[in-house]
């Protein structure tokens, strides 16, 4: 085999930007998130967990991991209102403090290197079952500068089961390793077509299209 070697053109990779958000609530048709301005990815549990005996680790297992993020935005659509517990009774009457519904979300992020810059590839990530909880939103008096009132949402999920693998609810697409009409495929169900409209596919429907 050839030698290791460092700093190969093209192999300067980074990961930038977030766009093309869609939100996904029950069975209805995904909706555009536009202005979402960041997408924080965490993660609770995950960690080692030791065994010992006779004062000797004999096992170290990883614990079940659960996904976590917190999500920035400047607005949210309306469609997002019954998971922030808003519920609508009519003619612009809206009721907070409600049930909040889970929901689902996708997002790409810009893959790039040192050739090609941010025109090298992308990723999709997938969400599901979200849960958002309550956050704060401070609203100022009005001045010389418009101020604009942020919002976020920290979100806790529940994992779907997945055939042969263990639960996760994140799964994510690396353009650069998949099949373009696989691709497309993927695209056509997230975002729509003239004849179809835009539907959040189970993990299985995904690992089934990526398996030959």
């Amino acid at each position: 085999m050839p030698r290791l070697t460092w700093g190969t053109p093209g192999e300067k990779f980074y990961e930038t930007g977030i766009s093309q958000a869609v939100l996904f609530v029950g069975s209805s048709p995904g909706v555009p998130w536009i202005g979402v301005t960041s997408i924080e990815k965490a993660s609770s549990g995950g960690g080692a967990r030791p065994y010992y005996l006779d004062g000797k680790k004999y096992l170290n297992v990883s614990e079940s991991e659960e996904f976590e993020a917190t999500i920035n935005a400047l607005n949210s659509p309306l469609e997002f209102a019954p998971c922030d517990g808003i519920t609508s009774v009519q003619n612009g009457l809206f009721v907070t403090g409600q049930s909040r519904k889970s929901f689902g979300l996708s997002y790409k992020t810009i893959v790039g290197n040192d050739i090609d810059k941010s025109d090298h590839g992308y990723k999709i990530h997938i969400v599901y079952n979200a849960l958002a909880a309550p956050s704060n939103k401070s609203n100022t008096s009005v001045s010389g500068s418009v101020n604009v009132v942020a919002n976020s949402w920290k979100i806790t999920s529940m994992a779907p089961s997945i055939t042969g693998l263990k639960p996760t609810a994140y799964l994510m697409i690396d353009s650069r390793y998949t099949d373009p009409d696989i691709l497309l495929e993927v695209e056509d169900i997230l975002y729509g077509t003239e004849a179809d409209p835009s539907r959040l596919p189970t993990p299985d429907e995904l690992i089934a299209l990526f398996t030959p």
